[in-house]
């Protein structure tokens, strides 16, 4: 009979966080992909490193790429090392790539990856949001109700 699995296999290890994501954009839908990456990538990933501040997700025919992600060099590569800006194809299946494509090009928005993470099977995924960029005063929107929420739970501690 096999052992159980230790209970931290089955939480996903997060390896970089787009944090300003939910700040910049309203968030539509959520979807899990998986990324193609090089050995030393995955190496790099297993090691902490690695940057989606700045990236996006566009279609392309019937693939979707994860551009201007960083996944800096590994530290003990030779010259077989990857290259750390590259586009990496992301894995998903033709329903979501349809979906996607639809309402980017329909109702102009974009795709947003919200963190690259290593699942229970020790896989590397991406989680890609569908998202419509906030204005300004919509952001000010969110700091007066993110303010307020922390208000209540501060009046809620003191009463009780």
């Amino acid at each position: 009979m096999a052992r159980p699995r230790p209970a931290t296999f089955d939480k996903k290890k997060i390896v970089a966080e787009n944090r300003r994501a939910k700040f910049d954009y309203f968030i539509e839908d959520v979807f899990e992909a998986g990324i193609a990456l090089q050995g030393t990538e995955v190496k790099a990933l297993r090691g902490g490193e690695g940057n989606i501040a700045e990236s996006y997700a566009e279609v392309k025919g019937n693939q979707v790429w994860l551009v201007n992600s960083n996944i800096p060099e590994y530290s003990h590569g030779n010259r077989e090392n990857h290259t750390p800006k590259r586009p990496r194809k992301l894995l998903l299946h033709e329903r979501e790539i349809n979906k996607m494509h639809g309402a980017v090009e329909r109702k102009g928005m974009t795709l947003v990856p919200l963190m690259i993470y290593f699942n229970s099977q020790g896989r590397a995924k991406v989680e890609l949001a569908l998202a419509k960029g906030k204005q300004n005063h919509d952001k000010r929107d969110s700091i007066k109700e993110r303010d307020w929420k922390r208000d209540q739970q501060r009046i809620m501690r003191d009463k009780g």
